[in-house]
């Protein structure tokens, strides 16, 4: 990473970041805009496939028509001669039908026949009935005439008197007794009343009725019921009746199977509410009751009756078992509703009704094209992931050759003016004393000690360059031994006594007496305090005052430099441990140094587990405490 000037020292890393943008866009703009036409080739190509079988499925659909045409030409003949109306029903797959005889007339549902009048041989039996107000001796009377009397109807009914007479009398056992012996078999099984309706059906379901639950006589007769009105042979029940008993019989006995013609009859009788049966054209056509249709048999003896949802769930059966795809789904539109634009007509059989297909999923219309363009997505997306990584890898090689060079270059940079100036002065000072033609021994003295602080100074320089170096390139090798904190604090002192001791300068030392050893490189903590010492003293004008302390607190060891130099903003209290970044250049340059010493302390306190803390404030000095941990196990050596 490099540096960006920040107040005229160090240096940042937006222009890298900047090139990586850059670099970045390069790559990903082309990329996204290739997988972008790509993804709308491969949805063109989708929408094409799916609009080119569409076409196809309308060229099927014509050869469909006749199809569906000769389908309900056949439903229409198969009503010819159908005589019982459940064979009609399933021949035509109708929700109801109606039966007529040759001259038209209604056969089925079968309507209330016009009453007959009694036979002469019935009207003792009605004298008998209401002249006599004995019940046990009318139900035997009626039972005589029931075993003797030849006409079955007349039979049926005075057994029905019977009954009828024997409740009355309140004997409920002999009353379902005689319905068991009359109306379950026999010749009065069949018997109708004067009016047409099955008396047998009737005494059936009283029976049933007052039977209790449970009752093993209860379920036989149900079933015998149900059997009676699932007969459709002659002489048939008259539709009112029949569905009459198939309401009470499901609510008295729910657990028999459900009627299967119920719906049929139920549904013939609402439309004979409103129509006559009039056999009508050989096609389906509108019946009376909203949505409903009819279709008339060849021979104009059956009308099939149709919902119009029935007529849609046919056509749309037959289409789909006949439809040449899996992504294709039948559409049926009835008359008067809005079509798709590729619907067509259903056929001279069903005019007016419009069928069609359309796609299940208008993109994927064929596998083949779903499969190229997922191909051509993965493609795509693989290549741009390739593209972005390629420039990722190069964005941060560049990036990183970019800080390399940058920081040899400011490093060379900085090595240069700094060795120059003492340099530079030692030269001077050699120079001058050799232009004397006689030494003085006080000159010479004086000089001499200015060039060995020149060259102390240079000394520092080069080992913190020295050590710098060897920070970056990984190199940097602690000793940790048991070091102890005032051995440190001397070798510290001893190597600045000549800076330390000049006349305008106050050193104070603080070394508790009870510090215990810390395990430690003894050199790098001496290069810290040195570092933290030559801030202080740069840093301060006239009238230096710098403390050293080394003292213990909460389990820490702790070296503090203090000074009455100019102090640190706070918001270059962060900045301050970057490499070369320095606060106030003009004043580096005078002092010397090039900013890295306490990028170097902390490094080399973050080695040992410690921190690096400052307390500063602008022209009242700086305080910096390095704590370190006061026991700690042998560390190894820390590259």
């Amino acid at each position: 990473m490099r540096w960006r000037p920040l107040n005229g020292a160090g240096y940042g890393d937006g222009s890298a970041w900047l090139l990586l943008l850059f670099v970045l866009m390069g790559v990903l703009a082309p990329g996204a805009a290739v997988v972008w036409f790509m993804n709308a080739a491969a949805r063109s190509e989708g929408v094409a496939a799916g609009q080119s079988v569409a076409e196809a499925y309308r060229g099927q659909l014509r050869l469909l028509r006749d199809q569906v045409d000769e389908w309900w030409k056949d439903r229409a003949s198969s009503l010819d001669g159908a005589g019982d109306p459940r064979t009609a029903l399933a021949a035509g797959a109708a929700d109801a039908v109606l039966l007529l005889d040759r001259k038209g007339a209604l056969v089925y549902p079968a309507p209330a026949p016009t009453p007959r009048p009694d036979l002469p041989s019935w009207w003792p039996a009605q004298m008998l009935e209401q002249g006599r107000d004995r019940p046990a001796e009318t139900a035997a009377a009626y039972a005589m005439m029931a075993k003797s009397e030849p006409d079955v109807s007349l039979a049926a009914r005075a057994a029905e008197g019977q009954v009828r007479w024997l409740l009355r009398s309140g004997a409920k056992e002999a009353a379902i007794a005689a319905i068991q012996r009359y109306f379950t078999a026999g010749r009065l099984a069949r018997a109708a009343d004067r009016d047409g309706r099955s008396i047998a059906a009737n005494e059936l379901l009283l029976a049933v009725h007052l039977l209790q639950h449970g009752d093993p006589r209860r379920a036989p007769l149900a079933v015998r019921l149900a059997a009676l009105l699932n007969d459709y042979n002659a002489p048939m029940i008259p539709s009112g009746q029949r569905l009459f008993l198939m309401d009470q019989l499901r609510s008295e006995a729910p657990e028999l199977p459900p009627f299967a013609t119920y719906s049929a009859e139920r549904l013939a009788a609402q439309f004979l509410d409103t129509e006559s049966p009039r056999p009508g054209d050989p096609v389906l056509e509108p019946a009376g009751p909203r949505d409903l249709w009819k279709l008339t048999s060849p021979d104009r003896r059956a009308i099939a009756l149709y919902r119009t949802g029935t007529v849609a769930s046919l056509l749309a059966k037959l289409l789909d078992e006949r439809k040449p795809s899996k992504n294709a789904r039948s559409v049926v539109t009835p008359p008067g509703r809005p079509a798709t634009g590729d619907a067509i007509a259903a056929g001279a059989m069903l005019p007016g009704w419009q069928i069609s297909f359309s796609l299940v999923d208008p993109l994927a219309a064929q596998e083949s094209a779903r499969r190229r363009k997922a191909a051509y997505l993965w493609t795509g997306y693989l290549v741009l992931t390739a593209l972005a990584a390629t420039g990722l890898i190069t964005g941060q090689s560049f990036r990183r050759q970019l800080r390399l060079t940058r920081l040899k270059t400011d490093l060379v940079a900085a090595v240069s003016h700094e060795l120059k100036t003492p340099l530079a002065s030692m030269r001077l000072l050699v120079e001058t004393l050799l232009a004397d033609e006689r030494f003085d021994a006080s000159k010479t003295r004086e000089y001499l000690e200015l060039i060995a602080g020149e060259n102390l100074r240079l000394s520092r320089l080069i080992d913190n360059f020295l050590t710098f170096s060897r920070i970056e390139r990984n190199r940097q090798n602690f000793e940790f031994r048991p070091s102890l904190p005032s051995r440190v604090v001397e070798t510290a002192l001893l190597a600045m006594r000549e800076r330390l001791r000049a006349p305008g300068c106050d050193l104070e030392v603080s070394v508790a007496a009870d510090l215990p050893p810390i395990q430690a490189d003894e050199d790098a903590l001496v290069t810290v305090l040195l570092n933290l010492l030559e801030n202080a003293y740069k840093y301060t004008r006239s009238n230096k005052r710098i403390i050293l302390r080394a003292y213990r607190e909460n389990g820490s060891l702790i070296f503090a430099v203090q000074d009455n130099g100019i102090g640190i903003a706070p918001r270059d209290q962060k900045r301050i441990f970057r490499r070369f970044y320095q606060v106030d250049r003009r004043l580096a340059r005078e002092a010397g140094g090039c900013g890295l010493g306490l990028s170097i302390v902390e490094f080399i306190v973050r080695a040992h587990g410690g921190a690096v803390k400052v307390e500063s404030r602008p022209g009242s000095g700086s305080t910096f405490s390095v704590l370190l941990p006061c026991q700690g196990a042998s560390r190894e050596a820390v590259a």
